[in-house]
């Protein structure tokens, strides 16, 4: 059972992540105008805004909820290059060239993420640990593949566990992150709303219940729940709960960096102030997980304390219980799409949205506005080659 001394807290589905310090921004009241808007006020929403920006858009900003209100504001903070899927199996899946330019990308996008955000990014790498003998012997044919194409990789056997160390990952801060890209972005002069859920796009008209968007283009930029904006989309992406708990802080344990384990269902950090932040288990719920409701549910709150309590052998209380939701795709890659006339579609990051967010907000900026369409190419699964996109960072 799930049992705390302060359970009220526990259970208000409030991320770590949150110190209570943000203003709301403003709902939607009226009637507006703009180049672009923008719905959905997440990393990929508020990277989109900056780089329509950057073209001299007009534009308007909304989110039914609040700056980093869904998925963005409300994960694990892992910053992990590549896919989805682990290098070995992108490059099966997705052909070898296209995953390791795809890596490249990654890898150079959080080098961006970390300059846009100052203060929030650290560069401390990762660690995939094995749960069984089979998953041990995938780590080595991850560790081969990554080190044949030059990437760092490192084999780690140590008080973790035994696995890979991947030095170029890092952890981070995901709702400051987004709360510093909405205060850049309403300083360069877009407009932002919050609390203003859509009820409808008619057109290029965004309709929510207190006034309506008139604009130029429509972008809708979501994870979880894309397929209730734009059903057209509902045999690309499904939208799954995530859950997370975290402690108050404890010297029980040093964890020196985001840690993956169980080929990625469990996944855990230590914050610099020593609180530990743990998730997964989304297997274990079974098909109540494909679901649009975000509440946290108890049985996979009580996995995930009883992996704190017997595996982790953490004692500290849980201060936070929350979930999020997000959408995945049946590729593993992202949904980059104009889906009717001047509406185009970002979402369905399958839990990479961290960067693979950033890096489609960017390719969607690229198409709609710059008619390039390359680096949606590269990552939405087009027909592609190398001699098309160029080098592997040219997405970013």
């Amino acid at each position: 059972m799930i049992h705390e001394a302060r359970p009220e807290a526990a259970m208000a589905n409030v991320p770590v992540w949150d110190d209570g310090a943000w203003a709301p921004l403003p709902s939607l009241q009226g009637n507006v105008s703009a180049d672009a808007c923008v719905i959905g006020l997440g990393g990929s929403g508020l990277t989109l805004i900056s780089e329509l920006l950057r073209r001299d858009e007009r534009v308007i900003g909304l989110d039914a909820t609040d700056v980093g209100g869904g998925a963005a504001g409300r994960n694990g903070g892992f910053l992990l290059a590549g896919t989805y899927d682990f290098y070995h199996d992108a490059i099966t899946r997705h052909g070898h060239d296209r995953a390791r330019a795809i890596y490249g990308a990654t890898l150079a996008e959080m080098e961006r993420l970390a300059e846009e955000a100052p203060g929030t990014v650290r560069f401390v790498g990762s660690k995939r640990i094995a749960a069984t003998a089979a998953e041990l012997e995938d780590c080595r044919v991850q560790f081969d593949a990554l080190r044949a194409d030059g990437w760092p990789c490192d084999w780690y056997e140590g008080a973790d566990g035994t696995g890979l160390l991947l030095p170029t990952d890092g952890a981070f801060d995901p709702l400051t992150r987004c709360r510093l890209l909405a205060r850049a972005a309403r300083d360069e002069g877009a407009t932002l709303f919050a609390r203003t859920p859509v009820t409808g796009i008619q057109g290029t008209a965004v309709i929510t219940p207190h006034g309506t968007v008139h604009a130029g283009r429509v972008f809708v930029a979501v994870d979880g729940r894309l397929e209730q904006l734009l059903p057209e989309l509902g045999d690309r992406v499904r939208t799954a709960r995530l859950q997370m708990l975290a402690t108050a802080p404890t010297a029980e344990i040093t964890v020196p960096c985001p840690m993956y384990y169980r080929d990625g269902f469990e996944y855990w950090q230590q914050l610099p102030d020593g609180r530990i932040a743990l998730g997964g288990f989304r297997d274990k719920g079974g098909d109540g997980e494909w679901t649009h409701d975000w509440a946290p549910s108890a049985i996979v709150q009580e996995h995930l304390e009883r992996f704190l309590r017997e595996t982790l052998e953490v004692q500290a209380p849980i201060t936070h219980r929350w979930a999020a939701s997000a959408g995945y795709t049946t590729t593993g890659l992202p949904v980059i799409a104009q889906v009717r006339d001047h509406v185009w579609a970002l979402g369905g990051y399958s839990g990479t949205g961290n960067v693979i967010g950033a890096l489609a907000a960017r390719a969607v900026a690229a198409a709609a506005i710059d008619g390039d369409h390359r680096p949606a190419q590269l990552l939405r699964g087009d027909p592609w080659s190398s001699e098309t996109i160029g080098d592997s960072s040219s997405t970013s």
